[in-house]
């Protein structure tokens, strides 16, 4: 099966995390740093957990999963590890994704490398979680930190371009220069400073 790759706008919508354990706060603190209304159906919770129910992070139903639990809910992940629970899910109308049953979710969550506002996401499409975890590491390696400064640059960069560039053209290839390779090998090598002072004078020539 192939997957349709696509990023999800999660910002205050209602996600259910179904299970307290170790599996289910990775799930739960990546759904909160995505922005997601959080809700978790469990007896029991991680000391984790428990503390992000104090500070009112996340919402908690203290009892094993029941039918109607999702309703209304935009997401939702399987993640109790209870043999046969995957069967009895229902979704509403909802994505669910079910933990190391790749078969049986709507979705399936990759490998991630995050970089700022710069995200890559590495799957196997469920067929080898591991292979796509070591792959990413190999990816952190190459996409150092200086990717997060260098998005921020171009964020308030192509803005200005836009603004200010009358001939297309002109306009077109500058932004093509600044997600070229050539300035992906330079953020690579740790010339990020002499790579912003580069398209700054070209922006600056450009819009005179």
């Amino acid at each position: 099966m192939r997957y349709y790759p696509v990023f999800l706008n999660l910002t205050k919508k209602r996600c259910v995390v179904i299970g307290g354990g170790k599996v289910a706060e990775r799930k739960v603190l990546s759904l909160l740093k995505a922005g997601a209304a959080v809700t978790v159906a469990s007896p029991e919770l991680t000391p984790r957990l428990i503390e992000l129910k104090g500070r009112g992070r996340i919402t908690h139903i203290a009892r094993q999963y029941e039918d109607g639990d999702l309703k209304g809910a935009f997401l939702a992940v399987s993640a109790a590890g209870a043999a046969g629970l995957n069967d009895k899910i229902v979704s509403d109308g909802c994505l669910v994704n079910a933990a190391d049953e790749p078969d049986k979710c709507d979705f399936i969550v990759p490998s991630t490398v995050t970089r700022g506002q710069l995200t890559v996401a590495v799957s196997t499409s469920g067929i080898s979680p591991a292979l796509a975890r070591t792959i990413g590491i190999h990816l952190r390696r190459k996409l150092g930190r200086d990717f997060a400064s260098y998005l921020s640059f171009l964020k308030r960069f192509r803005k200005q371009a836009i603004a200010t560039i009358k001939d297309k053209s002109k306009k077109a290839a500058l932004l093509r220069l600044a997600g070229s390779s050539a300035s992906v090998t330079a953020v690579s090598e740790g010339r990020l400073q002499e790579l912003k002072a580069d398209l700054t004078r070209r922006l600056e020539e450009l819009s005179k």
